[in-house]
């Protein structure tokens, strides 16, 4: 808990100044003029009073405890000032001045040492290189941004502080009353996750806003994120996640799977709201705080202009929401109430001249159509147009059954609209576009809170095969599995295979190919080789001895051509697999979140379209086909488009398979099943390969 932070009943601010627009004078001024009702103790060396209070020249001069101790002070004299708030019995410590990690390695050890001084007094760490916070409904204003906000519940943490001014600003600008502001600064021990458990059990939290440009623990950000999210929104923005440059991978997972991926990923996992823009953050963060959730994703739109009803109209149905058909009586009610030129369809047009009744009837009598689930009130200036007095009528009629959204679009014409909008707690956006995407955010979170629960399967495998070829692996340094090694792995874990074994010269290639039965395919093996079919180590369809034989001699010819340092274990004989869809199944794990699980179809969708989606593992039976489902090539594996239609939970079981496989083993870093071809009968793999990560010298998986 962090009690003493957000409600101290005394602070010392070290480094208070007497000289305005100095931070340490600010700081202080903030915390005078606010309604705290605590004490506050300026602490400096070379003034008797500062602001009317007496000041003191350190806190051991003060000589009785405080609660929070705020340092603004150069960096050097920092960790005197740490130990002096320990000595006073300070259980909070916000460290305003920069000069720490930001700055090299030195500030990096100088911010460890102040972290652990406050670790031996059992003493939060706010920052360093951090703006404050603010707590609205204590009066609390601890940071020196210039005003303090309308009391609200949304709260906001972000590791920017100049994007925590710029928030305070543009919630103002909005109308939007905020409970809590935190600068989390450079996160040295006060981090996002103790955040989002402390606003997720805060009373006066209603929406969380978090900007973040790292994560420091992946599965801690996880569970609390998605502990939050289950009692009330979490919107973030997340920089920082385009590398300038991506290492070669052995895979194609590991080549599709940046840092990107894997937060998109694991926001999806935990339920927050990934707002791409900060414009957004603060569309989503309006409409979470001011609307109940939508219970379904029809959505009634009402304009006095054409153009932007139709806008509109297109903007729903790329959204994945529906342009709601209305009841019969909703036709009935609106020709009884709007001109006979007024359209009564969906979108419901009131006309250019339409006057606030006439907006206000269309609302009331949509609100009233159990068959919209969400609205969107679109207005445009005319001549006519009264945006103040429509904006209050609209208001009026909304009884909070449902989500309802304004539109007004313009500048100065309708900015008294706007303002009236905000007063009566409606979100106003300045597009079609932005109100029906912030309804898409709301759709796409009420569907994780209604989620059925999480239950994982767990199949019988042989792990204890699977455990001592990983081990013979990484004992010998051979990190790359290829495809014999990859499918023993694979059939241990359930998965189908054809027929096949290694032959190691051109007679046994042709006596297996003979047992097996033809046709049959034959593929170099070789642990230095990722790519075979680059190097001509690939054949299919052979159908005689002969074809086998000229085969074997001329892929070893080939590789030791083409790949003249490569160790040739032999040639794979395998049984040719039956014709069908190839997709492709694959795992990297990440650094910060583990093991992601990437599904997609093979061949150009793969190669040049990039058709694929990613899910955090453990994954759940739901939650694969949910990433089957998510993929913009879904309706091949429906059947439609002239396709066959392939058996989807066969594909999910294959999914849930793998998210066992590679959480049971941390030591697999990389796998790839491409193809995986599904028929009618079980999914086969047809190639395969893994990659481990290496043994570290104490025998165990290095990460």
């Amino acid at each position: 808990m962090l009690e003493k932070l957000f409600n101290p009943e005394s602070i010392a601010v070290i480094g208070a100044s007497r000289t305005p627009g100095k931070v340490g004078h600010d700081i202080l001024k903030n915390l005078l003029t606010g309604d705290f009702s605590g004490t506050v103790i300026p602490i400096n060396p070379s003034a008797d009073t500062i602001l009317d209070l007496p000041c003191h020249k350190s806190l051991a001069e003060y000589g009785q405890g405080v609660d929070l101790c705020i340092i603004v002070i150069p960096s050097k004299f920092v960790i005197e000032a740490t130990r002096d708030a320990i000595k006073a019995k300070a259980k909070a410590v916000m460290v305003i001045s920069a000069g720490f990690k930001e700055t090299g390695e030195e500030g990096r050890k100088l911010e460890e040492a102040v972290r652990d001084i406050c670790r031996s007094g059992s003493a939060r760490l706010l920052g360093p290189n951090c703006l404050g916070l603010i707590n609205t409904t204590v009066g609390l204003n601890a940071s020196f941004a210039g005003f303090m906000p309308e009391k609200g519940g949304i709260s906001i943490f972000s590791q920017s502080g100049a994007l925590c001014t710029a928030m305070l600003d543009l919630a103002a600008s909005r109308h939007l009353g905020l409970g809590k502001l935190v600068s989390i600064g450079n996160k040295a021990d006060i981090s996002e996750v103790d955040m989002l458990n402390e606003l997720a059990n805060d009373d006066d939290t209603t929406v969380i806003v978090g900007y973040l440009e790292d994560i420091i623990n992946g599965d801690e950000f996880i569970k609390a994120a998605e502990t939050a999210s289950a009692g009330k929104p979490v919107v973030i923005l997340k920089s920082g996640t385009t590398p300038a440059g991506q290492k070669a991978a052995a895979s194609h997972t590991g080549v599709l799977a940046g840092s990107e991926t894997a937060y998109g990923a694991a926001f999806k996992r935990s339920g927050v709201i990934r707002a791409d823009t900060f414009d957004a953050l603060f569309d989503y963060a309006a409409l979470f705080s001011m609307q109940p959730l939508l219970k379904g994703k029809r959505i009634l739109i009402i304009t006095n202009a054409g153009g932007p009803g139709t806008m509109a109209a297109d903007t729903v149905e790329k959204a994945g929401l529906e342009v709601a058909e209305l009841d019969i009586n909703t036709a009935s009610a609106l020709k009884d109430k709007l001109p006979r030129a007024a359209s009564i369809g969906n979108p419901i047009d009131v006309l250019g001249d339409a006057d606030p009744e006439r907006y206000a009837e269309a609302v009331k009598v949509g609100q009233a159509d159990e068959s919209v689930d969400g609205i969107v009130v679109i207005l445009t200036p005319q001549a006519m147009t009264q945006p103040a007095a429509t904006a209050k009528a609209i208001a009026e009629e909304i009884d909070g059954s449902k989500p309802v959204v304004a539109a007004f679009m313009g500048g100065t014409e309708v900015m008294s609209g706007r303002d009236e909008l905000a007063r009566a707690g409606l979100p106003d956006y300045d597009s079609p576009e932005r109100a029906v995407d912030a309804l898409r955010a709301m759709h796409e979170y009420a569907l994780w809170r209604n989620r059925p629960p999480r239950r994982v399967t767990r199949f019988r495998v042989n792990r204890r095969k699977v455990e001592r070829i990983i081990r013979r692996h990484q004992q010998t340094d051979r990190l790359f599995l290829g495809e014999v090694r990859a499918k023993d792995i694979l059939k241990a874990y359930g998965f189908n295979t054809p027929g096949g074994r290694l032959a190691s010269s051109t007679e046994d290639a042709v006596e297996i190919a003979q047992m097996i039965g033809f046709p049959v395919a034959m593929k170099i093996v070789s642990p230095n080789i990722i790519h075979k079919t680059d190097l001509g180590g690939v054949k299919l369809n052979l159908t005689n001895p002969a074809q086998v034989e000229d085969a074997f001699d001329l892929m070893v010819m080939r590789t030791r051509q083409k790949a003249p340092e490569a160790v040739i274990e032999g040639v794979f004989v395998e049984k040719m697999a039956d014709k069908g869809l190839e997709v492709i199944i694959g795992m990297h794990r990440d650094e910060q979140f583990g093991p992601m699980l990437m599904f997609g179809l093979g061949g150009i969708f793969v190669e040049v379209m990039k058709d694929v989606t990613f899910h955090l593992a453990p994954i759940t039976e739901s939650e694969a086909i949910q990433m089957l489902k998510a993929t913009r090539s879904y309706e091949m594996l429906e059947g439609k488009r002239g396709q066959k239609g392939v058996d989807i939970s066969a594909i999910a079981n294959c999914m849930q398979r793998i998210s066992q496989l590679t959480t049971d083993f941390p030591q697999i870093r990389e796998l790839d099943i491409n193809p995986l071809i599904v028929t009618d009968n079980e999914p086969m793999v047809v190639d395969a390969r893994m990659t481990l990560d290496e043994l570290n010298t104490m025998g165990r998986t290095s990460r």
